[in-house]
């Protein structure tokens, strides 16, 4: 069974913005890409534990802002030195004007 977990409302999040969701003393960044679909991942870069919702979010990649790794924040795909480890991703759900994530 999926525990879903409302992280905001949709209006919250600008379009290819990301914002910092805290529950169960873990970090999430949700993201909001330019085709208006909503994302989820772990909160803390892999490379420095640094917040990624301080970071760049450009088209579908989301930049930290410590070293400037970057990753598909869709698959959690590690794409630029020095981050070599994905983040984990989440289910996201959008109902009643409230974004929700699968967050097990």
């Amino acid at each position: 069974m999926t525990n879903w977990i409302e992280a905001c409302a949709v209006g919250d999040i600008a379009e290819e913005d990301v914002m910092r969701f805290d529950h169960g003393g873990r970090t999430f960044a949700v993201y909001r890409s330019p085709d208006d679909k909503y994302y989820a991942t772990d909160g803390l870069c892999t490379h420095e534990k640094i917040h990624l919702a301080d970071g760049l979010v450009m088209d579908n990649i989301i930049e930290c802002p410590k070293h400037n790794g970057r990753f598909d924040y869709r698959t959690g795909e590690a794409k630029g030195a020095p981050v070599c480890i994905n983040l984990r991703t989440y289910g996201v759900k959008i109902e009643g004007g409230k974004v929700f994530i699968a967050a097990d």
